[in-house]
C-alpha cells in the first residue's frame, strides 16, 4: 500500500493546485528539485575539483536500464523524445519504397522525422483513430515487404488509448519489420519491458510521468541494432577513446554512448535520475494500480455529469489520461475557469478536455475536480 501523504510530501505543488495535467507538463518531484540543487552547489563551489560530474549519469543510466527491463549500454541520453526518433528516422539506411507505418492521431515529435523521409521516397502509412481507439489490426493490416519500421506512442497523447506493445512488438518480430516506440505518455506511470515487448527502440523525455525537468530524456536501442543504426549526429563523446582529444580516431563506442554528440545537460540528467529512482521505490506497478484507480473513478464522475469519455477504459486500453468532451459548453473556458477559480489545472487538447493525474493526486482532487466542472 502506497504511503500517499509520505508521497505528497515529495510533491510541493501539492500545497499550491490540484495538478492534472501532466500529459503536459509535470511539475519536479521534490527529490529531482533536490538533486539539481545539489548539482548546482557541485558546479559552483567545487566543479572538477573533486573527480567531476560526470559519474552521476553512469548511474541515472542504471536506474533507466531498470525501469526499462534492458541492458545500461542499451541506453543513452537525449534532451527530448524527438531527438531519439531522430536518432532511428536518420540512422537508418533507406531505400525508394520503403514505408512506414503508425498512427495518424500521434503527437507530431513521432510523425515530423519521417514524414522528413519523403525525400528519399519512403511513405508513410498512418491508421487513424477510431472512437478513441487505434485498432492494432488496423497496423498489422498495413505492413507489408517494404515496411522498414512500425513506431506508435505506448499511449496516445489526445485520447490516451494504450496499444498493445507486446502483441505489436511479436507481430514486428515476426515480419522482420523494426518497432520503434514513443514512450513519453507511458514511462513511469505504466510498466514498460522493452524485452518482453520485443521493442527495438524507444525514446522518452522525462518532463512528464517521470516528474523530471524538460530537456532531459532517454533515448534506447536493442543492442543487436547497434551496428545497423548509423549514428546522425556525431561528436567528441561518439568515440571509444574521447579523452585521447587529438587522436582522431572516428571508431565509434560498442554502446547507445555512440549516439552522443557531445556534453551533457548533467543539470538535467541529475534531476531525472532523481526522480526515476524514487519511482522505482514506489514501484511502476503499485503506481499504474494507483493511477488506474483514479482514472477510473475520473471517467465515471465525468459521465454522471453529462460529458462524452473518449478514452477507451478497457482495462488493457486505459492509461493516466482521460479524454472527454461536453456537447454545451466552450472546453478553452471550462480550462480556464478551474485554473482561475479553483486552482485546478487541466488541459484541452484536439477538441477535448484532458485530465492526467499521476499516483501522488487523491481520490478528493478528483472529486473537486468533477464537482466544479459545469454540468449539463
Amino acid at each position: 500500500m502506497l504511503d500517499i501523504n509520505a508521497i505528497r510530501a515529495e510533491m510541493p505543488i501539492t500545497r499550491h493546485y490540484n495538478y492534472l495535467d501532466h500529459a503536459a507538463v509535470a511539475p519536479l518531484s521534490g527529490r529531482a528539485a533536490a538533486a539539481m540543487r545539489r548539482f548546482v552547489d557541485e558546479a559552483e563551489n567545487h566543479a572538477y575539483a573533486r573527480g567531476g560530474l560526470y559519474p552521476e549519469s553512469k548511474r541515472v543510466r542504471q536506474l533507466t536500464a531498470r525501469l526499462l527491463n534492458c541492458h545500461p549500454e542499451e541506453v543513452t541520453f537525449v534532451k527530448n523524445t524527438s531527438e531519439g526518433l531522430g536518432y532511428v528516422a536518420n540512422g537508418l539506411s533507406w531505400s525508394k519504397g520503403d514505408n512506414v507505418v503508425t498512427a495518424g492521431c500521434e503527437f507530431p515529435a513521432n510523425i515530423y522525422p519521417w514524414m522528413h523521409l519523403r525525400q528519399a521516397g519512403v511513405q508513410l502509412k498512418m491508421v487513424p483513430e477510431d472512437k478513441g481507439r487505434v485498432p492494432i489490426e488496423r497496423l498489422v493490416e498495413l505492413i507489408d515487404d517494404r515496411t522498414r519500421v512500425v513506431t506508435i506512442s505506448a499511449i496516445q497523447f489526445a485520447s490516451g488509448f494504450r496499444a498493445d506493445l507486446a502483441r505489436l512488438g511479436s507481430v514486428c518480430q515476426e515480419k522482420g519489420v523494426l518497432f520503434c516506440v514513443d514512450a513519453i505518455q507511458a514511462l513511469g506511470v505504466t510498466p514498460i519491458d522493452v524485452r518482453a515487448m520485443k521493442i527495438d527502440f524507444l525514446s522518452a523525455d522525462g518532463h512528464k510521468w517521470l516528474l523530471g525537468p524538460e530537456g532531459a530524456g532517454v533515448f534506447y536501442c536493442r543492442h543487436e541494432l547497434l551496428g545497423l543504426l548509423k549514428p546522425s549526429s556525431v561528436g567528441w563523446l561518439s568515440v571509444k577513446n574521447p579523452l585521447n582529444f587529438c587522436d582522431y580516431n572516428l571508431d565509434f563506442r560498442d554502446d547507445a554512448r555512440r549516439f552522443d554528440g557531445g556534453s551533457y545537460n548533467l543539470a538535467g540528467i541529475w534531476g531525472l535520475g532523481a526522480s526515476i529512482e524514487w519511482l522505482l521505490e514506489m514501484g511502476v506497478d503499485k503506481i499504474w494500480e494507483r493511477v488506474k484507480a483514479l482514472t477510473d473513478r475520473l471517467a465515471t464522475g465525468v459521465r454522471e455529469k453529462g460529458y462524452r469519455v473518449v478514452s477507451s477504459r478497457d482495462a488493457a486500453e486505459a492509461s493516466g489520461i482521460v479524454a472527454f468532451v461536453s456537447a454545451t459548453h466552450d472546453h478553452g473556458r471550462i480550462v480556464s475557469h478551474l485554473r482561475q477559480e479553483y486552482r485546478t489545472v487541466i488541459a484541452a487538447r484536439e477538441g477535448r478536455l484532458r485530465v492526467s493525474p499521476h499516483f501522488y493526486n487523491t481520490e478528493d482532487e478528483i472529486d473537486h475536480l468533477i464537482e466544479h466542472l459545469p454540468g449539463h
